[in-house]
């Protein structure tokens, strides 16, 4: 099997284990079990249990990435642009909420590393919603747009939380509610 397949596989694999048992209680001998490869070969390519759990949280930023900037394309206003981006989030939370689960309640607490990359997908989302908004809504000041940016990334997160917890709210639902919230306050800047 090619080193990225290889790779992509452990992930997988390494991110259900972890969902199912917590980060603590998985083990690298069932991950690599499962995997069909030898611990060693674990230990080869993620240095550690902690470097497959950042392994897996990158795996997830860059998926996360990929589905909000998708979403967004044909997008046909500013409002139309963060509906679909928030949709976006919404959706790849819920397809993943038990290891959405594990990231914020196990790992961000018991793996400084994964806080440091549970942060860089904060900031890499906050950083496309500034461009977003920049190009969809001219002449806003930066530093407001910076600011509506991270109330945006932060309501996401306490909004998913809340959804773990009321599961009958879809993600369509979900982003109903946040746009109910933020966009009166978004538009009225632009002059929409």
């Amino acid at each position: 099997m090619p080193r990225a397949a290889r790779k992509a596989q452990m992930l997988a694999v390494a991110e259900e284990v972890f969902a199912e048992r917590g980060y603590l209680a998985a083990s690298m001998d069932e991950i690599a079990e499962r995997v069909g490869v030898s611990k060693p070969m674990l230990y080869e390519y993620f240095g550690s249990k902690e470097g497959l759990l950042v392994g897996c949280i990158d795996k997830a930023r860059t998926e996360l990435r990929e589905a909000t900037e998708q979403a967004v394309i044909g997008a046909d206003s500013a409002e139309g642009m963060l509906r679909l981006g928030l949709l976006a989030f919404f959706r790849f939370i819920a397809e993943r909420r038990q290891s959405y689960g594990l990231l914020r309640h196990e790992a961000a607490v018991t793996v400084p590393s994964a806080v440091e990359e549970i942060e860089a997908i904060r900031r890499q989302q906050t950083d496309l919603m500034i461009g977003w908004m920049a190009l969809s809504l001219p002449g806003v000041d930066p530093v407001e747009l910076e600011a509506a940016a991270e109330i945006l990334v932060g309501s996401c997160e306490r909004l998913a939380q809340w959804c773990e917890r009321r599961p009958e709210i879809t993600p369509e639902r979900a982003t109903d509610l946040l746009m109910t919230a933020v966009w009166t306050g978004l538009s009225s800047r632009a002059g929409d």
